[in-house]
This record gives C-alpha cells, sequence and structure tokens, in this order.
C-alpha cells in the first residue's frame, strides 16, 4: 500500500536519525534546558527576525493548540475560528474541554476574513448583556489552512488590524507551515508571520521530524508564565533535548524549506495529472494537500494500491479524495500513480 493520506506516514529525516544516534549517549539537562534546545531557539529567533521573541518546544500538534489557547483566554473567552479550523473538526473537543467555548465563522476556502472578525466582535460588544457570552479573546488560524489553502501578506495585514482594533490575539497554527511558506504564489515569509502573530508554532511532525512543534512567543504578555501552562497540559518532555536538536538539524543548511518545497514539487505532479485526465478539484491548492473530484469506480481501482482519505462525496458517482504528499514523498511512487490515473482512466 502506498499513503497518499497523510502527510506524517513516515519517520524523520535521516539526518534527524543520524544527529539522534551520534548524541544518544549524551547527558544534558532535561524539560528543555539543555545547549540544543536553547541552540535551535536561538536559530529560529533569527529566521523570524524576532530576537525578544520566546521559542518553546511540545512534542505535537493538538497539545500545542491546547497549551498556547490556554494561556491565550482567560477561562470566560472564547477562541475565533473557521469553522473547518483544526481546532473546531479534528481535537475530539479538546479546547472546549479546558473552558474556553470555539466561534465557528463560515469559511471560503478554509479562510476568515479581518471583516468577519470585527463584525463578530461588534456583535459582541453590542449586546445589552455582553458579559452573558463568552468574551472574543484570540483568534485561531492555520497556515496553509486544512484544505491546503494559503493566506495572503495583505490578508493577514488586514486581520493583524481587526485583531488590534478589537484586543484579540492572533495565534497561527504552522503544523505544515514548510508548506504553505515554499508553496508557489506565496508572499509570506516567515518574518512577515513573526511580525504579525502575538505567537504562532513552527510544525515539525509532519515536516521531517520525529515529532516536535516549536512555539514562537513574540508577544510579550504571552511569553510570562507559560512553562506553567506547559507543565500543566503535559507538554514538557523529560528529555527535551530531543526535540531541540531535530529542530536544530532542520534549520541546519535550510534542510526544513528544502524538504517542505519537495512535498510542494511532488503534489504539483499529481495535481497537473489529474488536470490532464479532466478532473475537477474541490478545492484549489497549490501546496501539498490537494483535492480532486474523482469517478468512484476509478476510485476503487486505485485503492487497491493507494490509500487517500476521502472527504465528501460529491454525488452518486463522484467522491472529492485528498492526496496528500510529504517531506518523504518518492519520486517513483509519484509516478506510479500519475501512470495508474492514465491506465485505469482509459480502462
Amino acid at each position: 500500500m502506498i499513503r497518499f493520506n497523510c502527510d506524517y506516514s513516515e519517520g524523520a529525516h535521516p539526518r534527524i536519525l543520524e544527529r539522534l544516534t551520534q548524541t544518544n549517549l549524551e547527558q544534558s539537562a532535561g524539560y528543555g534546558n539543555d545547549p540544543y534546545c536553547r541552540q535551535a531557539a536561538e536559530v529560529i529567533k533569527t529566521l523570524c527576525r524576532c530576537p525578544r521573541a520566546e521559542v518553546h518546544f511540545l512534542t505535537g500538534g493538538t497539545q500545542t493548540n491546547l497549551t498556547v489557547l490556554a494561556a491565550c483566554s482567560r477561562p470566560y473567552q472564547s477562541i475565533i475560528s473557521a469553522v473547518s479550523g483544526h481546532i473546531n473538526v479534528h481535537e475530539a473537543g479538546a479546547i472546549e474541554a479546558t473552558g474556553h467555548r470555539i466561534e465557528s465563522l463560515p469559511e471560503q476556502y478554509g479562510k476568515i476574513t479581518a471583516s468577519q472578525i470585527s463584525h463578530f466582535c461588534k456583535a459582541h460588544w453590542e449586546d445589552d448583556n455582553p458579559e452573558f457570552a463568552p468574551q472574543p479573546r484570540t483568534v485561531y488560524l492555520s497556515f496553509p489552512t486544512e484544505y491546503g489553502t494559503l493566506y495572503s501578506l495583505q490578508e493577514l495585514q488586514d486581520i493583524r488590524h481587526a485583531c488590534d482594533e478589537n484586543h484579540l490575539f492572533l495565534f497561527i497554527d504552522g503544523a505544515r507551515l514548510g508548506y504553505g511558506l515554499t508553496a508557489p504564489g506565496n508572499d509570506v515569509t516567515l518574518a512577515d508571520i513573526a511580525a504579525l502573530a502575538d505567537v504562532f508554532y513552527i510544525g515539525g511532525t509532519k515536516i521531517g521530524a520525529l515529532f516536535g512543534e516549536a512555539v514562537v512567543i513574540c508577544n510579550p504578555k504571552l511569553q510570562k508564565d507559560f512553562r506553567y501552562f506547559m507543565k500543566q497540559k503535559g507538554g514538557i518532555l523529560a528529555k527535551g533535548r530531543l526535540l531541540g536538536l531535530q529542530f536544530l538539524t532542520l534549520f541546519e543548511d535550510n534542510l526544513y524549506f528544502e524538504i517542505s518545497k519537495h512535498a510542494n514539487q511532488m503534489a504539483e505532479r499529481i495535481k497537473i495529472a489529474c488536470q490532464h485526465e479532466g478532473f475537477a478539484f474541490l478545492y484549489e491548492s497549490p501546496t501539498n494537500q490537494q483535492f480532486p473530484i474523482l469517478p468512484n469506480e476509478l476510485l476503487s481501482q486505485l485503492e487497491e494500491i493507494y490509500a487517500f482519505a476521502h472527504i465528501k462525496r460529491v454525488d452518486k458517482t463522484h467522491t472529492a479524495i485528498r492526496i496528500c504528499t510529504s517531506w518523504a514523498t518518492r519520486p517513483e511512487d509519484v509516478d506510479q500513480l500519475v501512470a495508474d490515473l492514465h491506465k485505469f482512466r482509459r480502462n
């Protein structure tokens, strides 16, 4: 079975495994207080052009979202998200379980707008008794979105302005950040993300690391006591150096961006092949996630060889799927899929 259903099927980049092996018997301080975490944090701050940021390393995306949003919000405050936002649809109510309601807004291709955010806040504060409803406090975005789409720099700047006007924090989920930053047509840089977000994270689990996410806290208001939130949410890894070492390796010699670009290039080849065969797409994505609409008969043939994620039944005879490439997707597997799309389509 060749898996195109997600971007974390593989283990870790060989250079990470090599470094983990080389340093396996080293002794170091625990809980992220080691030289590797400190070095990785400095590298990330330099790349972000944000020397006053704080960088913390956690193990996974849900844990990171839960911890960051707990730090952003008082018990009576809520989080604004697209209805398709990861925290709203894929995290089993983790955020609500801490007492924070997710205010889900209608999205267009996975994105929400500055005007939606402003309108929602205006409606809250103009209510006769605003304290009867959760107070909006944090805007949650992901870059790329769940549909592989991207916010433009102007869209992010507009959202930042709306957040400032309404006294909101802006949190950007970067589980797939590398795939977004290296996508064709993207006009947002890592430094832009750091300048616009109060807090964001750089995903490692989906982009070359065995596990791990790097939280970058740009707003000093959120830096104080963040490690207390990490500990309370089970986010401080005893062997923290394993996280720092991985991110230090990922950001050596531009590796993180090179392997992210590879995934996008593999996805682009599949996209072109689907277009050549005349298939429509549910969403137009420039990143490693593609959403072609395939005839069910063709899909059943392909699924004898490949694993895909089913997204939506479009009609009685067609299904939209997600084809997801990764940093480790092999060109020969893409070659085979492209050939089989043509072969099975013609049969």
